[in-house]
């Protein structure tokens, strides 16, 4: 099996059989909390296959590229931002210990900190129709402030790209009022005002390149893979457009 091949997630029936990571007992045990709290939204654990791969439900519904669409409407935003807190509500209670493994640290929440999901992006939400029925890929979830998720996800749904990217790409029918959806998501998942969440998006960015960066040379995919494509560059190029472009969000 090539290093490539590691990287690749495989349906069978209602399961979903996905690669394992140092990382993979801390997710399975936050799964597994939000299992015994009755948190519907994310998959349950069911074990490891004959190769080793982690046996996980399949949650079935429209994600990925598809998730892009859902988003682009308030309604739809405001159910996004709405899924975001009530996770975050739900694994409030979580404290695993200080020697557990995440993707890119060792610890446990501390003070106000959460388990966050750490990759809530649209195309990790399954939908179906209007209504959010899952969270999937939980490889990069870790402790931090709830504040990680919301910047985060406002990069990809405000969003922090060029007016072409968002019409060509991003399912907009027309360039974004980016300050808008910016107010429109923080009021949605609680908060009650904007201020600093501009300089929270930029330093998550900047965070995501450095997690990008040590994964690969630790040569997990699939960011090895991305790094030797030059994915860095392009994850610099648009901390770059965020910086120059800030006042349209503020």
């Amino acid at each position: 099996m090539t290093t490539r091949d590691l990287g690749r997630v495989e349906r069978i029936g209602d399961t979903v059989h996905r690669p394992v990571g140092p990382w993979t007992p801390a997710v399975h045990g936050l799964l597994r909390h939000l299992e015994a709290v009755g948190y519907e939204l994310a998959p349950r654990v069911l074990g490891f296959d004959e190769q080793g791969r982690e046996v996980l439900t399949w949650i079935g519904g429209e994600s990925g590229p598809d998730g892009w669409a859902k988003v682009v409407d308030d309604r739809g935003l405001i159910t996004f931002a709405g899924l975001l807190r009530d996770y975050h509500d739900a694994v409030a209670g979580y404290r695993p210990p200080a020697t557990t493994c995440w993707s890119t640290t060792t610890g446990g929440p501390v003070s106000d900190e959460v388990i966050c999901h750490g990759d809530f992006g649209p195309w990790n939400t399954v939908w179906r129709g209007a209504r959010p029925v899952g969270i999937i890929d939980w490889d990069h979830a870790r402790p931090a402030p709830r504040l990680h998720d919301v910047a985060y996800a406002l990069e990809y749904v405000v969003p922090f790209r060029d007016d072409s990217e968002c019409v060509r790409w991003l399912r907009y029918p027309r360039p974004p009022d980016r300050r808008h959806r910016l107010e429109v998501f923080a009021a949605a998942y609680g908060l009650t005002d904007t201020a600093g969440l501009v300089d929270a998006v930029l330093t998550v960015q900047e965070g995501g390149i450095e997690a990008v960066r040590h994964l690969a040379e630790q040569g997990h995919e699939p960011q090895a893979t991305w790094v030797a494509e030059g994915h860095l560059d392009e994850l610099r190029a648009r901390l770059a457009w965020g910086q120059a472009n800030r006042h349209l969000m503020e």
